[in-house]
């Protein structure tokens, strides 16, 4: 029996126009009420970025958000992984110095960190995923932990800056989740750790759990479910990573799956 569905959002639970089908997903979260499931979004966006996409349906919803380094839940954060500043600001110095065009998102408590010069296009791409912004003339000047750092890359470039974060490896967790973008948060914390979390704290199982995912940082997520669902237009490595495949992002594949399925449970 199914107690807990998680999703990733972008490429999975959104659409290509980052948007989703409220007036389904309105029936869906009923059914999984109904049913007395658990429902979780896991993502890289901000957990604040996922409150203002749901909206009145940000009620009971599990968050496991800023790439699963914090699990939100009704306004509480109940569990949060931190990088050490230091660890941070060398993380951040390489990256500066591999490619100065790409956009470096330094998270901490108060938000994302952007430098004030970054165009204004980019600016608005960030802002897609993060509500709470904040600009500085220098990302050196931080002096707080760091809840993760991601790399947005518009040229696509982010395998070729991959190598260049080796030395780091020990210390954090790296993932290139596609070409654009890079997500590092502190070592062994990934949304297969982090779902774990959720598991024990909900009492729930693998062989309890649904899930959905396209990409690349979804690989440890998957493996936390037996009922593992690639999207049709995940990578392909994705799709052999899940034990299922189901419809595209802009199918709403994700809603129409889980009625289906919790249709038939009792």
């Amino acid at each position: 029996m199914i107690k807990l569905i998680i999703t990733d959002l972008d490429g999975t639970f959104l659409n290509s126009h980052g948007d989703y089908d409220r007036e389904l997903f309105a029936k869906v979260r009923a059914l999984m009420n109904e049913k007395g499931v658990h429902f979780a979004a896991c993502t890289g966006k901000q957990c604040e970025r996922v409150e203002e996409l749901f909206g009145e349906f940000s009620k009971d919803l599990w968050i496991v958000g800023d790439s699963a380094t914090r699990i939100k839940f009704n306004g509480e954060f109940v569990f949060q992984s931190l990088l050490s500043n230091e660890l941070g600001l060398r993380i951040i110095n390489t990256l500066e110095m591999a490619n100065p065009r790409h956009v470096i998102i330094a998270c901490i408590n108060e938000g994302a960190v952007i430098r004030s010069d970054t165009p204004q296009h980019l600016k608005d791409k960030v802002r897609k995923s993060y509500t709470n912004v904040i600009q500085v003339d220098s990302l050196s000047t931080l002096s707080t932990d760091f809840v993760k750092i991601t790399v947005y890359d518009e040229q696509g470039t982010c395998p070729q800056t991959r190598p260049h974060l080796t030395p780091y490896e020990n210390d954090a967790y790296i993932v290139v989740s596609e070409a654009a973008w890079i997500d590092i948060a502190a070592q062994g914390v990934h949304k297969g750790t982090t779902v774990e979390k959720l598991q024990q704290q909900l009492k729930v199982g693998r062989h309890e759990t649904m899930a959905f995912g396209d990409g690349y940082n979804d690989l440890e997520l998957l493996a936390a479910a037996e009922y593992s669902f690639a999207m049709r237009n995940a990578f392909e490595e994705t799709k052999a990573a899940a034990n299922f495949v189901t419809g595209s992002n802009d199918e709403s594949a994700v809603s129409h799956t889980i009625r289906r399925i919790l249709a038939l449970q009792n």
